[in-house]
């Protein structure tokens, strides 16, 4: 029996691959198709961990029932806390010549 030559193998391995639409190698170079191939796994742990219900979420929510965001009321209260001690955000300027910025230029 006659032996094959490499030429005609390389040749039916390289049709054979676009045939069935793999990726022909012949160097058996690491591309990384194993990877690119595999399931994404974002869809299924986002699936995984249930969706959390926040105060902010549940009162969107249709509804008339409203339950007290005490982490939000307590920050408008530092809020206006930080105000009346004069250590708020600074107003915005409506012209150029209230800027704080245009005062220091000469």
């Amino acid at each position: 029996m006659a032996a094959v030559a490499p030429s005609r193998l390389a040749a039916l391995s390289r049709l054979r691959c676009e045939i069935f639409q793999t990726a022909y190698n012949p160097t058996s170079v690491r591309t990384g198709a194993k990877y690119l191939r595999a399931r994404l796994r974002g869809p299924s742990m986002i699936n995984y961990y249930p969706e959390q219900l926040t105060v902010p979420r549940f009162n969107h929510m249709a509804g008339n029932f409203k339950i007290q965001h005490w982490d939000e009321y307590q920050r408008l209260a530092d809020v206006e806390e930080k105000k009346r001690r004069g250590k708020g955000v600074p107003k915005k300027a409506k012209s150029p010549a209230e800027s704080r910025r245009q005062s220091r230029k000469r």
